[in-house]
């Protein structure tokens, strides 16, 4: 699920995601996207996927039930719908929110 923080933020990414419950993973490999998850390991996890437009935050959110199953494939069987996702985004927003 897709979603826009308006910013600016008194904070920088990593502060405001990790006071969100989200830990760092990487930058994906064309350098433009950061990619965060909560919790930080094991299943079911959320995983965020947020870039930059300006001072605004573009959140592609989604929730992991289960590892891949396939041995070297990244492929999952995410939802981007659904009450959970709903619920996470908008604790998201109250979190940054607050802050």
């Amino acid at each position: 699920m897709k979603f826009t923080l308006k910013g600016p933020f008194k904070e920088n990414l990593y502060s405001l995601m990790r006071k969100s419950g989200y830990s760092f993973s990487r930058k994906d490999p064309d350098e433009t996207e950061f990619i965060f998850s909560r919790p930080a390991r094991g299943y079911p996890r959320f995983h965020i996927y947020l870039k930059f437009n300006k001072e605004d935050l573009i959140l592609n959110l989604h929730l992991d039930q289960k590892k891949p199953i396939y041995k070297g494939a990244t492929a999952h069987g995410g939802e981007y719908e659904g009450k959970l996702v709903e619920g996470e985004v908008e604790r998201i927003k109250d979190e940054i929110k607050s802050k």
